[in-house]
C-alpha cells in the first residue's frame, strides 16, 4: 500500500518511517510527554484541567495538544465551549515496533560479543 501525501507517492517503508519520526518528534518534548502520560493514566481531560497541571500557559498547552493530535496520540471532542482530550495509546505501535527491531539487533550483537569473549578466554 502506498500513502499519498500532498499528491506525492510515498513508498510504504518511507511512510512508516515518517509516522515513527512524527511520533518521536511529538514525544521529544517533556511537557508533551507529561500531557500524554497524564491523559493515558487518568483518562479524558479538558484543556483547562491539563493547563492546571502542566505548569505552562493555556495557549502553550493547546499548542502541545495540537502537536500530539497531529501525531494521532490524542483525540479531542467538543462539549459546548470546552474541548476534551483523551490519549490514543495504540498510536504508539510504530515506536514499539521500532524498539523491537533495535532490541533484537542489540541482543544479537551482545550475544556475538559474549561468544567472542568466551572464545578469547579459552
Amino acid at each position: 500500500m502506498t500513502i499519498h501525501n500532498h499528491m506525492v507517492m510515498i513508498p510504504p517503508m518511507q511512510a512508516a518511517q515518517a509516522i515513527a519520526d512524527n511520533l518521536f518528534k511529538a514525544l521529544s518534548d517533556p511537557t508533551r510527554r507529561a500531557i500524554f502520560e497524564h491523559l493515558a493514566r487518568d483518562g479524558e481531560q479538558t484543556v483547562h484541567a491539563l493547563t492546571d497541571r502542566a505548569g505552562v500557559s493555556q495557549p502553550a498547552v493547546s499548542k502541545h495538544l495540537g502537536i500530539l493530535k497531529h501525531a494521532k496520540l490524542v483525540r479531542d471532542r467538543r462539549d459546548g465551549r470546552e474541548t476534551h482530550y483523551r490519549a490514543q495509546p495504540l498510536a504508539l505501535a510504530p515506536l514499539v515496533d521500532w524498539m523491537n527491531v533495535y532490541g533484537a539487533f542489540w541482543r544479537d550483537r551482545f550475544d556475538q560479543l559474549e561468544n567472542l569473549l568466551k572464545r578469547m578466554d579459552q
